[in-house]
Formats: structure tokens, sequence, C-alpha cells
């Protein structure tokens, strides 16, 4: 468990929320609500806020299965669509220094990257595909032994 304080590495939200750092940075660059701060180093820093949301996030693309678009849609509709607030203070420790957002990316709305598969869907879907060739293999065994 990690202990509550004001701010969290990207690692320790990986942690808190089961997802990669790369789904992470991804999800920043498609959800402008999504804008934890950086220090000068460049080390994201996350607010409970911006766990509330990747939480959001997560349950609406992982649970409801809405595709990117329908869940950015969501969340504009939603009191969760929390834009980036005017809170300036900065995380404590060694890394204390100017925090910045980041720049502004484009989007492309011609294609939608599909979502990642769950490791627990593919275990799943893996067990079922198995069960069929077993199914099939065994099906096909009875066959030869009648010929």
């Amino acid at each position: 468990m990690i202990p509550k304080k004001l701010y969290y590495s990207i690692s320790e939200v990986c942690t808190m929320t089961g997802l990669e750092q790369h789904v992470l940075r991804y999800w920043e660059s498609e959800f402008p609500q999504l804008k934890p701060k950086k220090n000068r180093a460049g080390n994201r820093a996350y607010r409970e806020k911006d766990i509330d949301i990747i939480n959001y996030i997560k349950h609406l693309l992982y649970e409801e299965k809405f595709t990117i678009t329908g869940a950015k849609k969501k969340l504009l509709e939603s009191k969760t669509s929390i834009e980036p607030d005017d809170d300036t203070s900065e995380p404590s420790g060694i890394e204390a220094t100017v925090l910045v957002n980041d720049p502004p990316k484009e989007s492309s709305d011609q294609f939608e990257i599909p979502r990642a598969i769950v490791p627990v869907e593919l275990d799943a879907i893996k067990k079922e595909l198995r069960s069929i060739l077993d199914y099939l293999l065994c099906d096909s065994k009875k066959i030869m032994h009648k010929n």
C-alpha cells in the first residue's frame, strides 16, 4: 500500500491503478482533463484528483467498454470532468521545483487507436480457445477410431 501524500510518481500511480506507464502517457495525450504536473526534471507529479480521473477513465474503457472517443464525450458530460486547476503548490522533498504543464499535443480524429486488451481478458480468451481446440481434437480422434 502506498502512503497517502500530495504527489505520486508515475510508478506509484501504476501500482495503485494496475496500469502500465505507457497507458498513462497515452491517456494524457488523449484526455485534456488528465494533466499531471511535471517538475523541472520532467517527472510527472500526480495528485489525488489525477488518480480519480485515471480510475474513471479506466472504468469507462475497461468495464463499460467505451471507445476512447466515447470516453472523452462521457468525461465532458460527467461531473468527473475536471479541468486542470490553478494549484501551483509544489511536490515536497528534493524535487520541489517549478512545475510546468505538458505542451498541448495535436490529436487526429481521422482514426481511432483500439484500446489495449487487458491481460486478464487475454488469459480468458486463451483458455476458451484451448478448450475449443481440445474439443475438436477429441472429436477428430473419435471419428478416426470409427473408421
